[in-house]
């Protein structure tokens, strides 16, 4: 039977789908609850999502196997703007959006009207593409269970949560920095994100430097993130040919670039622009410092960034290594400097003004950081790196001068927050956010940082935090490293605004003006799946905050419960806590730490999430994917070239989930050639008669064959390599087992297949594979690892463990092993045969020869005394030698014992204490007779054993005595 993966694959989702075979009720077995974030439909799935929903899927599988109750459900994200964003580019003919839609996921001309209203774009990808794609995979998803987060019902679930949250005080209303789309006029999170989708706020202090323009006294603020050092400042930067203005802001005439008007409305000032100018303007103008009353000079500089903050700069170069270049190269720039009407005197006046002291820097610690770098340009890119670990090294250890008066002798680190709200009471300094990088809207606005009258989540609320901190104390966080991530996002998180303007989603309860946005309405769904598809029989005004009240928290929470809420919290309370939780590296930062922050507080502590496992990122080629530009490759078109099989086995065989992939057409076309030599291997065993195996079996046993019953059960005599491989097989089992816990889904499969595809060739060389024994052997093999990779490649186990036993290995039990077949001692003598072998190979292939005779000498009596007292005395050479010395046969060797203690010392210290005992019980000269005629065969050479004491040791080159115990002597002839 030929390997054709789409007519067994399309056979198996057929089935699954008929039988039901996913759908999982409450049972009498333990639950396994597993889930991953649902898919955001604005656009189709890619090879990329394939691996986030299929590493779940092994677990799930794995957990079936080993009789759990399991529960995988999947659902659909629409909430918030990029669905609306998609469409409005659809509807107003954008060349990028049409490109994206017909060119990278093939959306039909004739189909692109029904993508015109926003839940008929979602719609068209959850079901053309997401759906189908999950289908094709063999997703064992609970079907039943699916919704959308623009539900009716959900939303009530939502409103539940929100109204609950306000109750307890954690919601509160206030002037609250966000990130606001200046296309869309509208509030934006991480999922909205064409660009910087890591973007931070940064608080940004203004120093207000006094400056006078045209006999007018204005105000130029400067933003630093180091307001310590106003007293260091020796000038100031504008570009010269930047644009600025004059404005009115608030009651103040302030000087700034044109850009950032519109970013000082968004934060809640008034701004009224009263003149234009040009950078070239300000240059040379002198400013005067608030804190010192020094006046400086505005030199120009092309480096500086109009469209950041107020686009002019200070500059204090003792403590900057960027200042302190940009001063240096401006002292060296005289005809510039004339250029703008600078006197390049003025320039080579300015030297740095130290603030603070710091060991290990001279008095001007920029310019020592500088030099010991040798940077002589601030081109250099390794000035980043130097100024970034001066900044480090001043903050923590950088103590203030004298004349800082209350906050001299104190470190940056205790002065800072301090200093600057100390300033910023008496009006020196001012405020201002942004962005610690480009922030663009999927719908290709810019983002900026805003002050928004809004709600907000009180995730500073200092209860909260703790609850949230016992959570990750009590999660199983995989890989063990990322817990520390959800502590350190739990300690700096603070409100966190939870609405928006418009989009999809469920209305604000008591304001429905406003959404809940994406990341605030997804942190607790996992709890809505246990019972979403026994909502639909339940009216939706039904779901009032008192019925979910009744469900999650029990009869006694509420006033005359509902009984339908209290039979559905038997179903949640099968199936909660979540048992793991599969997501991306990238939401620990948000979505994961919102989901254990929820769940701590909505929840007991037994229904808090018990493991979250963390998904790297996929690249395509070894480049990132892009939707946008092209880059993905469809999984459709992936399973259609390679076979479902093929794509899931490639992506959780070529890294650990929490490890980045790549997918490289190559590689899974290697991938798909291994699978079809597996089914060809696989038809062989399968084709063994059984009926002739027990026969022969019986024959043996001398009974009469005639009318005896057939039982497949029954075994042939077993030869040392059969059981060499049956106990390779139980190792294999426990070994796949522990990482399967660890969802270590490369390791669980390298091991079931690659490492035991090493261990089956070494079998097909040693065995005579016509024995009933070895057939034996090789079907019971088989089965096993069918049932053990039926988790990666679910429709070829499945087939083929049906076609070997009658059954799909999902109808099995994941092998636990076998005692009677796991022996130490049967692998440490194949290992010692298997070494021999190459041994002679290296041999031959260093020395060019054909041997006809090979004579094999096994190390003598004495020498095996010596590595027992080696094993029982331990690796430390002289005590090992204080032993032997004491055999007066031993000590006439002299030299050679101390040679051979040397190396078995080595052997010990290799070796566990069960290989050791192995070795010890091992008859080295049995085990090299028993495969004599397989050396033979190997070799097509004669093959002598000697030991080396032996009275008739045929040794004409004098090599018997180089044998060492489990590394016999060798001479060809």
């Amino acid at each position: 039977m030929d390997y054709e993966p789409h007519e067994i694959e399309a056979a198996w989702r057929q089935r699954w789908a008929d039988e039901g075979r996913y759908e999982a009720d409450p049972s009498d077995e333990d639950a396994t609850f597993i889930t991953v974030p649902y898919p955001y439909p604005s656009g189709g799935m890619h090879i990329g999502h394939c691996r986030t929903y299929t590493v779940p899927d092994v677990y799930a599988r794995y957990r079936r196997l080993q009789g759990d109750n399991v529960l995988f459900p999947i659902a659909w994200h629409v909430t918030g703007t990029p669905i609306i964003g998609a469409v409005e580019r659809l509807k107003k003919g954008e060349e990028d959006q049409l490109s994206v839609l017909q060119d990278t996921y093939n959306v039909p001309k004739d189909t692109l009207e029904d993508l015109e209203t926003p839940m008929g774009y979602a719609r068209y990808f959850i079901e053309n593409h997401y759906k189908s794609g999950m289908k094709q995979l063999g997703l064992s998803v609970d079907w039943r269970r699916e919704f959308t987060t623009n539900d009716e019902r959900y939303s009530k679930f939502i409103t539940w949560q929100y109204e609950t949250l306000k109750e307890r005080g954690l919601l509160e209303r206030g002037l609250h920095p966000v990130k606001f789309c200046t296309e869309e006029e509208n509030p934006v999170t991480t999922h909205d994100l064409l660009e910087g989708e890591e973007a931070e706020f940064q608080e940004y202090t203004l120093v207000k430097f006094q400056a006078e323009l045209d006999g007018e006294a204005v105000i130029a603020p400067m933003a630093t993130l180091r307001p310590e050092t106003v007293r260091g400042v020796t000038n100031a930067y504008v570009h010269p040919e930047g644009e600025y203005v004059r404005a009115q802001v608030d009651e103040e005439e302030w000087v700034v670039s044109e850009a950032a008007v519109e970013k000082l409305r968004l934060q809640d000032r008034e701004v009224e622009v009263t003149d234009t100018l040009t950078g070239d303007e300000l240059v040379g103008k002198t400013v005067t410092n608030p804190i010192t009353g020094d006046e400086v000079i505005v030199l120009p500089a092309t480096f500086v960034d109009t469209e950041n903050a107020t686009g002019v700069v200070m500059s204090v170069p003792a403590h900057s290594p960027d200042d302190y270049m940009a001063l240096q190269e401006a002292k060296a720039d005289d005809e510039r400097m004339e250029q703008y009407g600078v006197d390049p005197a003025d320039v080579e006046a300015i030297e740095p003004i130290p603030i603070l002291d710091i060991e290990g820097y001279g008095d001007v610690p920029a310019k020592s950081a500088v030099e010991e770098a040798g940077i002589e340009s601030s081109d250099d890119p390794e000035l980043e790196d130097v100024t970034a670990d001066l900044y480090q090294d001043e903050f923590h250890s950088g103590v203030m001068h004298d004349d800082y008066g209350e906050f001299a002798g104190m470190t940056v680190e205790n002065v800072r927050d301090e200093f600057r709200a100390h300033y910023q009471g008496s009006g020196e300094f001012d405020e201002m956010h942004e962005f610690t990088e480009e922030v663009v809207c999927r719908c290709g606005g810019d983002v900026e940082v805003a002050k928004q009258d809004t709600w907000f989540l009180r995730y500073n609320d200092e209860d909260w935090k703790a609850k949230a901190h016992e959570a990750v104390a009590n999660l199983e966080a995989i890989p063990e490293n990322t817990r520390e991530q959800y502590d350190h996002t739990i300690d700096w998180l603070n409100e966190w605004p939870c609405i928006r303007n418009y989009g999809l989603g469920t209305r604000l309860p008591w304001d429905e003006d406003f959404v809940i946005e994406p990341l605030s309405d997804s942190t607790i769904y996992m709890a809505y799946y246990t019972i979403a598809h026994r909502l639909q029989d339940i009216p939706a005004e039904d779901l009032t905050p008192a019925f979910f009240d009744a469900l999650f928290y029990g009869e006694d929470a509420v006033e005359d419960a509902d009984e339908r809420a209290l039979e559905l919290r038997e179903e949640w309370d099968h199936w909660y806590p979540v048992d793991f939780r599969c997501s991306a590296n990238d939401l620990i930062q948000n979505h994961l730490t919102f989901f254990l922050f929820h769940h701590a507080e909505l929840f007991d502590p037994d229904n808090w999430p018990e493991g979250i496992t963390i998904m790297g990122m996929g690249l395509l080629e070894g480049q990132k994917m892009s939707s946008s530009k092209g880059h993905v490759v469809l999984p459709g078109e992936a399973i259609e070239r390679f076979g479902a099989d093929t794509v899931r086995f490639f992506l959780l065989n070529s890294a650990e989930p929490w490890q980045d992939y790549d997918w490289r057409a190559d590689a899974v076309s290697s991938t798909r050639d291994q699978l079809e030599r597996f089914w060809s291997r696989s038809q062989e065993v399968i084709d063994y008669d059984v009926e002739e195996m027990v026969e022969i079996t019986l024959e043996v046993e001398g009974e009469e064959t005639t009318d005896v019953a057939i039982d497949e059960e029954a075994r042939p005599d077993l030869e040392h390599i059969d059981r060499w491989l049956l106990s390779k097989l139980q190792g294999t089992i426990r070994d796949a087992t522990e990482a399967m816990e660890g969802f270590e889904t490369r390791t669980a499969s390298q091991t079931i297949y690659y490492n035991f595809e090493e261990h089956l060739k070494w079998y097909r060389r040693r065995a005579d594979l016509s024995r009933p024994g070895a057939k034996w052997t090789l079907r019971e093999v088989l089965q096993t690892r069918l049932r053990l990779l039926s988790p990666f490649v679910p429709f070829m186990a499945n087939e083929l463990h049906e076609q070997l036993t009658g059954e799909p290995a999902e109808e099995a039990a994941w092998p636990e092993v076998d005692p009677e077949f796991e022996s130490e001692r049967t692998e440490r003598e194949e290992q010692l045969i298997e070494r021999l072998t190459d041994d002679v190979h290296d041999i031959i292939d260093v020395t060019g020869t054909d041997p006809e005779t090979i004579r094999v000498y096994t190390a003598a009596d004495w020498k095996h005394d010596v590595f027992d007292t080696v094993r029982e005395t331990g690796t430390n050479v002289g005590q090992v030698m204080g032993e032997v010395m004491q055999d007066e046969e031993l000590r006439e060797k002299g030299d050679a014992v101390n040679d051979l203690v040397q190396d078995l010392v080595e052997v010990v210290r290799e070796r566990s204490e069960a290989e050791l005992q192995a070795l010890a019980d091992i008859d080295e000269q049995a085990v090299y007779a028993e495969a004599e005629a397989f050396l033979e065969r190997e070799f097509d050479a004669d093959v002598e054993l000697y030991a080396e004491d032996a009275a008739d040791v045929e040794d004409p080159e004098g090599k018997a005595d180089n044998a060492v115990p489990f590394r016999p002597a060798i001479h060809l002839a």
